[in-house]
């Protein structure tokens, strides 16, 4: 029949697209990852060597400067505890609602935040994240903002070892910035570095000239990584470099690995923004939004460990003799919390720093989405049951469509019977069995690949859910009901120990838990809605493609499997009442027991 064919190819073209999906790029290689991160701690820590700068960009010729300082040595010559690298340097401490942290008067770094109100997992007494950490303690990761002179000019300039005095201030929170001053030569140095109620810093130095010559001065700001960090690699998630860079270069997003093979990249760019991101952070540099900079992504090494930067050389800034000049610079350091990433945005005029979040190419679908999940979220309180709510309203925007689709399916139902009777007249004529069968489609008014529809309709905003899910850091440890502690998370559970009762772990290719077994049943049952297919091939496939379906899903996220659920469940009744107010005859039952007797219902046996 063919609306069962056209059923069975709309599951099919989503089996195809989900297990080419899964299969090619959700085998994240997490485990390669975390071994090659580990690799490279035993190796810093069992050969320790000064560390190297990676360079900087070049401006124009007529006034290069000299080069942005890398990463300061390492306290003692090797990888020591965190806590012994804060100790090495004098610090600020940073008190926030969202950051705790320090900032070391030894360079200047922004070098110790730690997010106060995420952890690492949904125990409620595990470690809160750790977003930046110093040069000398694993896996340094930290942010620099100073002054480079022209070359062959002999200025002693702050640099990573400099000692910066503290005069105003004690502890950096919002409203209460610190001032810290240098003085270098017949050049001093003042720097006011503040804070917000959330993630973002302001740095703005002021430098007065006491000679009598005027002096031109660099700006430029870094975000260092050391080693490559424990990341998802999956296809939807960039983790690495990340920038806008200015109309002419737009987003880029730059790899680990590619940046190993290459370099050093660079952007002539005014305004922007660049730095690194994480599936949740990111530390970003955000310059002078009407400042021409030479902005780069570069990689190094400190021994047989890569080292990552993000930097920009802003355009000279000319102090004159006697005279004072300043710069304001600014660096986000935290989660990306979309409603936090947007108003920075809208407030300071960042150039498309909303795109910091991985939306992706099916951007107008996914962040309308989140809004809307977000939005029902606020009124109920669970990110669960706003996407059992949104899962409603998208079923109410397609209704007229679906509606349309399921009326040409009942009308398929309706002449089976002439249908039949055209392939008995017509067997040895497969062009007049064609023939006649469009004369009774248009006769009819029945579209025959309009089965398809429903089916397809769900692929992308699937997709654009999963995205949500997958990226947001709002869904992270989002929970919904019982044993779902997070539903960016797949179901915990197992069929294989008895959700739990037997005192085993499955291996992950077992984690069929509770709701991926109840998407497999609603799809099963949701099919059955049509008698099986008389077509051995078809009928086997209508028959197991739920149960691969409950496998595949198993490892998707439980929001995810819950949607997907829900959304079957509503498919069916809707088809169901459509079906019937058409006069078509539902034998959910005798369509069920047909599959476990052979494919046919027991009326239609001969």
């Amino acid at each position: 029949m063919i609306d069962n064919r056209n059923y069975i190819i709309a599951i099919a073209m989503s089996f195809v697209v989900l297990v080419f999906w899964h299969f090619m790029f959700n085998a994240p290689r997490i485990e390669e990852q975390r071994q090659e991160q580990l690799r490279q701690q035993e190796i810093a820590a069992q050969q320790p060597v000064p560390e190297t700068g990676v360079g900087v960009p070049q401006p124009d010729a007529a006034a290069p400067p000299g080069q942005i300082p890398g990463q300061a040595p390492v306290p003692g010559g090797a990888v020591i505890d965190r806590a012994a690298a804060l100790a090495a340097s004098p610090r600020v401490i940073i008190e926030t609602p969202e950051i705790s942290g320090s900032l070391s008067l030894q360079g200047g770094r922004i070098d110790d935040v730690v997010l106060r109100q995420y952890r690492e997992t949904v125990a409620p007494d595990s470690d809160n994240i750790v977003l930046l950490s110093p040069s000398g303690a694993p896996d340094p990761f930290y942010a620099e903002f100073g002054f480079v002179g022209a070359q062959g000019n002999e200025l002693a300039l702050p640099n990573a070892d400099t000692l910066w005095t503290l005069v105003s201030g004690q502890t950096l929170t919002p409203g209460s910035p610190i001032v810290l001053e240098h003085t270098a030569g017949e050049l001093t140095f003042r720097r006011t570095v503040s804070i917000d109620e959330e993630f973002l810093f302001t740095i703005e130095d002021s430098i007065a000239n006491g000679s009598g010559e005027a002096v031109t001065l660099y700006p430029y700001g870094l975000v260092s990584r050391h080693g490559i960090p424990q990341i998802i690699n999956f296809f939807i998630l960039h983790e690495g470099l990340i920038g806008v860079l200015g109309e002419d270069h737009g987003l880029q997003e730059v790899d680990y690995d590619d940046l190993i093979e290459q370099p050093a990249m660079s952007f002539d760019t005014t305004g922007g923004w660049l730095g690194i991101t994480d599936k949740y952070w990111a530390t970003t540099l955000i310059p002078d939004q009407q400042r021409s900079n030479k902005a780069r992504f570069a990689s190094g090494s400190i021994g047989p460990v890569n080292t990552f930067q993000a930097d920009y050389l802003g355009e000279g800034i000319t102090v004159p003799a006697g005279g004072q000049a300043a710069i304001t610079n600014r660096l986000f350091a935290g989660a990306k919390e979309v409603s936090v990433i947007d108003s920075y945005e809208t407030a300071l005029g960042i150039d498309r720093f909303e795109l910091l979040i991985d939306w992706g190419w099916f951007y107008f679908i996914t962040k309308p989405l989140f809004f809307l999940i977000d939005y029902c979220f606020r009124l109920l309180g669970n990110f669960g049951v706003a996407i059992l709510v949104v899962t409603v309203l998208i079923k109410l925007a397609f209704f007229p469509l679906a509606n349309r689709s399921y009326k040409s399916m009942a009308g398929m139902k309706k002449v089976q019977p002439e249908m039949m009777k055209i392939r008995d007249r017509y067997k040895d004529d497969k062009v007049k069995q064609q023939q006649a069968m469009m004369e009774l489609y248009k006769r009819e008014k029945i579209n025959p690949l309009s089965g398809c529809l429903p089916i397809l309709l769900q692929i992308p905003v699937f997709f654009a859910l999963y995205k949500v899910l997958f990226v947001t850091i709002e869904m992270r440890h989002a929970p919904f009901i019982g044993w779902i502690k997070d539903l960016s998370a797949p179901d915990p559970t197992s069929l294989f120990n008895l959700f739990g009762l037997i005192p085993w772990d499955p291996p992950s290719f077992l984690l069929i838990g509770v709701w991926p077994l109840a998407m497999g049943i609603s799809m099963f049952m949701q099919m059955r809605l049509n008698p099986p297919p008389p077509d051995p091939t078809q009928a086997m496939i209508f028959n197991w493609m739920p149960l691969l379906f409950t496998f595949l899903l198993a490892s998707f996220p439980a929001g995810l499997v819950i949607y997907w659920t829900w959304n079957n469940l509503l498919s069916m009744a809707q088809q169901y009442y459509i079906m019937r107010r058409q006069g078509v005859d539902v034998d959910l039952w005798g369509n069920t027991i047909a599959v476990f007797k052979g494919g046919s219902k027991p009326d239609e046996k001969t």
